[in-house]
């Protein structure tokens, strides 16, 4: 065995035995066959830093282990890869492992062919995808955090364009999964990482501002631990004190909002662990008796747990000195769910000693996801439910029967009642806030205690409360009865403005085509019919304009012909088409494609229409190579004498980092190049990166490239084509 071979086989032991030090009774024998299985498949297989690719999943596996997951899961971060990445299938898994192990891997895998590119529309299936793979088995998305975590930790090998990508998905997706499934050892390293990749200055002066000090405050922290334990332990409190580590990017957000290093009071904190709630509240108590609490600053996270499960008494306090430094005080299994969130429900499932509610707070953090994702009429609805969801603080409010309800900061009476049941929602018509009439675009303070005043003969919710509730599940109930009120009137306002939108595009859709398109439609955009998708245009969960857009890209031979319109008319005192020759005819009218727009230089033939002569496409037009009617093409030819004078379009598309001034830079060149621009166009895609659609005025392809090589120079920019 070669010395690759015998430090990987030692990884997969300490993994081993670390599963057996949370779980003695766990079968490891199946980590160790899934891990032979992975080495043999990924064979041969390498990484962007050289080493052999096995070493990624063992990794992986490794992460698991320490989220103390059960060996079912760490044998599928073995396994996570070998299904996409190898000739290996999913029943190869199935039969030589277990259907639960193969169902992971089959998770992860869909996951991983879901393509972020940063383009909305994508971006919002990737979030909708990824939240209810986890509502089905929070595992799968688990092995995909620990999948992002070893990536980000392996990132120095990829591009700096592929940097600042993935530490951008980093922090507006998988950071805060993390933190909404309360795993907060993963969601720290990843904002760590990311924001080194991100942010490069910034992270080396946070770390410079955080090591200035160090030693002063280390032996700070000795000070106040020693100070405490010797009162804890005098009082017969058994405990377990610790620093408290300190993460650069939470330092720099706060440094961003405004405060300097000597104003973030967490800057120095410790971390007590005690056996028993009644020992953190008594803890509390001693920490204020040894050094004056800072008003404002303490927060019971026991009595009102996050919605992630979290639980933990906080408080700042004026130490030694005059220094204020933070204590945490939980019990033991209150960190480890505060270090393993969801994941802990593993160490405990087999009927271990922990926390007897975990599984039912699990089994709620999951309906919620599944109801926002049954509420939200499509992909847009459901991604905004959750990042709302996922960044807002919460307020807690108490029913007049005492129960405790978590709702988002600036919630409203109308969100309370959505809270406690539709129909209290939509037969809402008042509602008192510790025992005082108030208005409905009342926002609820923590500890309110609130009465709904129904009426069962109301017509329902006023479509203003959209403009009033911040839930995501308010809104989308809200929604959703309108919905269904209006569902008639919606389908006869959504008809009207197909038919309307058609006459814009000047494209006809026979009832015929839309029998076929139905299966496309129905997919495509969630519907059940075509009058469902009339009512959602009716009601404007779509535009019109955009379902034909997908029609007409999907089913491009319906629409050949409509490509075939000119795409440049030219000046009066020149017979049109005088710059293209059709071989055997000299009195055909000639048109340029919109589809393709070819210009002088391009290779080009000649499409025969029905009534409108010839249309001249480029060779490499994709509505050329996919025409069923190739008998039509002819060969056409540039007349090289007649286009000095011509003027044709074409399309350039800029791929950039936005920055300042860089739309002048692009501006610059292409005026000093002589060239006229007819359109410019800018949209967002990504938090940094923005696409620019430029269309100028040229006279032979040479322009084109010529132009196109230039644009590519310009700082900032990433890509420069034509369309």
């Amino acid at each position: 065995m070669d010395d690759e071979a015998l430090e990987e086989k030692k990884k997969i032991d300490e993994i081993i035995d670390t599963v057996k030090t949370y779980h003695p009774d766990a079968d490891c024998a199946i980590i160790e066959k899934a891990y032979l299985f992975a080495k043999d498949a990924h064979n041969g297989q390498k990484r962007l830093s050289g080493e052999d690719y096995i070493n990624h999943p063992i990794e992986i596996a490794r992460i698991l282990s320490t989220l103390q997951l059960d060996e079912t899961t760490v044998s599928a971060g073995l396994l996570h890869d070998v299904v996409e990445d190898t000739s290996i299938s999913l029943d190869d898994i199935r039969e030589g492992f277990s259907d639960e192990i193969a169902s992971l891997v089959d998770g992860v895998t869909k996951i991983n062919k879901i393509k972020v590119s940063g383009e909305d529309e994508e971006q919002i299936e990737t979030f909708r995808k990824m939240f209810v793979a986890m509502a089905n088995d929070v595992r799968v998305i688990i092995v995909k955090l620990a999948d992002r975590l070893h990536n980000m930790r392996t990132l120095a090998a990829m591009t700096r364009e592929k940097q600042i990508k993935k530490s951008r998905e980093t922090l507006d997706i998988f950071a805060p999964i993390a933190s909404r499934l309360g795993i907060y050892r993963i969601k720290w390293e990843l904002e760590d990482l990311a924001f080194k990749f991100l942010e490069p200055e910034r992270y080396a002066e946070v770390v410079d501002l955080v090591a200035s000090e160090r030693e002063e405050r280390e032996e700070y922290i000795r000070r106040v631990i020693e100070i405490l334990s010797e009162k804890l332990t005098s009082e017969n409190i058994q405990h377990d004190i610790s620093g408290r580590p300190k993460h650069y990017y939470s330092i720099y957000q706060k440094m961003e909002s405004g405060k300097s290093i000597d104003e973030i009071y967490d800057l120095m904190a410790i971390r007590v662990i005690v056996n028993k709630i009644d020992d953190c509240y008594a803890t509390l108590g001693w920490a204020h008796t040894l050094w004056k609490p800072i008003p404002g600053r303490i927060k019971d996270y026991i009595a009102m747990p996050k919605a992630n499960m979290y639980q933990s008494l906080h408080t700042t306090v004026m130490g030694p000195g005059g220094k204020p430094f933070e204590i945490q005080i939980r019990t033991v299994e209150m960190h480890m769910i505060a270090e393993y969130g969801v994941a802990a429900h593993w160490r405990y499932k087999e009927g271990k000693a922990g926390p007897d509610d975990l599984s039912e707070k699990l089994n709620g953090l999951m309906n919620e996801i599944k109801e926002l994702e049954q509420d939200s009429e499509d992909s847009g609805d459901f991604v905004e439910s959750v990042k709302t969801d996922l960044y807002d603080d919460e307020v807690f409010i108490f029913t007049p029967k005492g129960k405790l309800i978590e709702l988002p900061a600036g919630a409203t009476p109308i969100d309370f009642a959505y809270r406690i049941h539709t129909d209290v929602g939509n037969s809402c018509v008042g509602s008192k806030v510790n025992g005082k009439i108030v208005p409905l675009t009342y926002k609820l303070q923590n500890g309110d205690r609130v009465e709904i005043l129904t009426n069962t003969s109301s017509k329902g919710p006023s479509r203003d409360w959209l403009n009033v509730v911040v839930s995501p599940q308010a809104r989308n109930k809200i929604r959703a009865f309108f919905r269904k009120a209006d569902k008639e009137e919606n389908i006869l306002k959504g008809r009207e403005l197909f038919k309307r939108e058609c006459k814009h595009f000047k494209t006809e859709i026979t009832e015929e085509m839309k029998l076929r398109y139905e299966d496309f439609i129905k997919s495509r955009f969630n519907v059940a019919s075509w009058d469902d998708l009339y009512a959602t245009i009716g009601y404007g969960g779509v535009k019109a304009g955009y379902v034909i857009q997908r029609i007409k890209a999907n089913f491009t031979h319906d629409f050949a012909e409509e490509s075939d319109k000119p795409a440049l008319v030219k000046a009066p005192t020149r017979e049109k088409g005088a710059s293209v020759h059709v071989q055997g005819h000299s009195d055909l009218e000639v048109t340029f494609a919109n589809c393709c727009k070819p210009v002088p230089g391009d290779q080009i033939v000649g499409f025969t229409t029905r009534g409108r002569g010839i249309t001249v496409h480029r060779a490499d037009c994709v509505n050329i190579a996919n025409t069923n009617e190739p008998n039509r093409i002819i060969a056409v030819n540039w007349i090289t004498e007649n286009i000095q004078s011509d003027s044709f379009t074409a399309n350039i598309m800029i791929r950039c980092l936005d920055r300042k001034s860089l739309i002048a830079d692009i501006s610059t060149i292409i005026g000093n190049e002589g060239i006229n621009i007819s359109s410019f166009r800018t949209s967002a895609s990504g938090e940094d990166e923005m696409r620019m659609n430029i269309e100028i005025v040229i006279s032979s392809v040479s322009q084109v490239q010529s132009i196109v090589n230039k644009l590519g120079s310009v700082p900032s920019v990433i890509a420069v084509y034509r369309i």
